[in-house]
């Protein structure tokens, strides 16, 4: 999902009980400890989407707006949806209270401690300048306070992805990625498209990725999610990105599944954020299965996961339990999202290293919950 309050969508009713109610009820407890014990990558991840509750609660009390909510228990009651307006509403709402840079330093902390303690160990995470610009807030200031407060955990390591916005239209993008390459020093590597995917079509902002490229900045796009096949196509034709963002309605063409497997280019899957916003009717209906056995390079991301109420860990357990994913496959997807990171080579080699002797990686689920997957309710 792109981080955006730009984003008008058709109104789709967000299936209750949430993502993270649905891992408890459909997951074996041990297949799910040991998806928690794996060292783990993500490489789709908006940062004002993954903000613990504690730390975006201390933000609203900072302001004065906590009348009515109690604590951050309130907070977890607003995260619940009528419809995708009402989430565009409560996305709103909450980037109300990220309206100084420390402000991004007390949640870019509270984001890193909650990926370590996942043992999530390497991220590439979107943030959207443009969103509060209408703060006064510039991209470079903006980036050197997120940096200031992930320095602050050792224990994962965090690439910043700037998203342009489709929404505000191609000329705001090129001007917000001139400020980006000059935040390269801050840990920014990339830059990203999100946004209103159906309203704003990728190839106006050709002129765009052409310069990103020429500045040496990774490529990545939202597509296939509000959208169909159409918008990949588009966007890989128009803009030449490294990744795709969701892919999810690729499926819906055979020859563009059949390209992608081919020429390798990884396709970031948010499986149960496509679940919470209605791109598909449940996990069962999600193509991510039939996308791997063609070949497609895939990885597993939480979008925005304190939003939606999942994780990492129960993604993948899901995939398990209900899609017949197995033990060594979800091992694979962790592995190939190393290989379709922006780490350098070397890097990609160490960090591969460091899962495949992680003591969780060689143990597995135990016997009985191996057993259980593939189950369907």
């Amino acid at each position: 999902m792109p981080a955006t309050a730009h984003r008008p969508r058709e109104e789709v009713p967000l299936r209750e009980p949430g993502p993270a109610a649905a891992a408890a009820d459909l997951v074996d407890q041990e297949l799910l400890d040991w998806c928690r014990r794996l060292p783990k990558i993500e490489l789709h991840l908006h940062l004002e989407g993954a903000i613990p509750l504690d730390a975006l609660w201390e933000l609203v009390r900072k302001y004065g707006e906590d009348a009515g909510l109690g604590g951050p228990a309130g907070l977890a009651e607003r995260f619940r949806y009528r419809d995708f307006a009402h989430f565009i509403d409560v996305w709103v709402w909450k980037n109300r209270f990220l309206r100084e840079y420390d402000d991004f330093t007390l949640v870019a902390e509270a984001v890193a401690r909650d990926l370590a303690a996942q043992r999530i160990r390497y991220v590439e995470a979107f943030f959207s300048p443009g969103d509060f610009a209408g703060h006064g807030l510039a991209v470079q200031p903006l980036a050197a306070a997120i940096r200031a407060g992930l320095d602050r955990v050792a224990d994962v390591e965090v690439a910043l992805v700037a998203d342009l916005i489709r929404d505000t239209g191609p000329e705001v993008a090129a001007t917000t990625l001139e400020a980006v390459a000059e935040a390269r020093e801050l840990g920014v590597v990339g830059v990203g498209l999100g946004g209103s995917e159906q309203s704003f079509p990728p190839e106006p902002f050709a002129t765009v990725y052409e310069r990103a490229r020429a500045l040496e900045l990774r490529t990545t796009v939202h597509a296939g999610e509000a959208a169909g096949p159409a918008s990949i196509w588009g966007a890989l034709e128009a803009l030449r990105p490294e990744r795709i963002g969701h892919g999810t309605r690729a499926v819906e063409d055979p020859a563009l599944v059949g390209h992608l497997a081919a020429v390798r280019l990884p396709v970031e899957a948010c499986p149960l954020s496509n679940v919470a916003t209605g791109v598909v009717g449940s996990l069962d209906e999600h193509p991510i299965r039939r996308l791997r056995d063609a070949g497609v390079l895939v990885t597993v991301n939480t979008d925005d996961p304190k939003m939606f109420g999942n994780s990492l860990a129960g993604e993948l357990a899901l995939l398990q339990a209900r899609l017949g994913f197995s033990a060594d496959e979800v091992r694979g997807l962790l592995l190939d999202a190393v290989t379709a990171s922006w780490l350098p080579e070397p890097r990609k080699r160490q960090l591969a290293g460091a899962f495949r002797r992680h003591p969780a990686w060689a143990a597995g689920p135990s016997v009985s919950s191996a057993g259980r997957r593939g189950r369907r309710g």
